[in-house]
């Protein structure tokens, strides 16, 4: 088993970003790194947490990572880029689109959007695009 030794001060961290953090990946990460400070043995940690030993010692070695004073910080790195955003990417051309004959509901933009970029697109998708871009039609 890997020594880790995790300050007071960290664990009050660790305690807070296990409940409070937005992202479930770093309430995950702190969980086991708490159940790591009450000297769990691995194996019960990843089965508590549904985790394989390769990404709890992946989250230990995140932690061992950051500086002495930023082990809990280098926890909530999240290095997912996520995928571009086809709709922002054809802003412009949609926007002006619907601004010449503004559509009555966001179902109409849907269709629009459709038939002008090809991208089919949900209902909350389209009216979440339409709101980041400046333009809300009426439901």
């Amino acid at each position: 088993m890997r020594r880790i030794e995790i300050t007071e001060e960290e664990i009050t961290q660790l305690r807070y970003e296990s409940l409070y953090h937005p992202h479930v990946l770093v309430r995950r990460r702190t969980q086991a790194l708490l159940l790591k400070a009450e000297e769990l043995p691995h194996a019960k940690i990843g089965e508590r947490l549904g985790i394989c030993p390769t990404t709890l010692r992946g989250y230990f070695d995140l932690f061992l990572s950051g500086a002495a004073t930023k082990r809990v910080e280098a926890l909530k790195e999240l290095k997912y880029k996520g995928k571009p955003n086809r709709l922002m990417e054809k802003r412009d051309e949609i926007i002006t689109d619907l601004e010449r004959n503004p559509p009555a509901t966001y179902k109409e933009a849907q269709d629009r959007i459709k038939k002008l970029t090809g991208l089919q697109r949900s209902l909350p998708q389209v009216s979440e695009f339409l709101k980041k871009a400046g333009f809300v039609a009426e439901r």
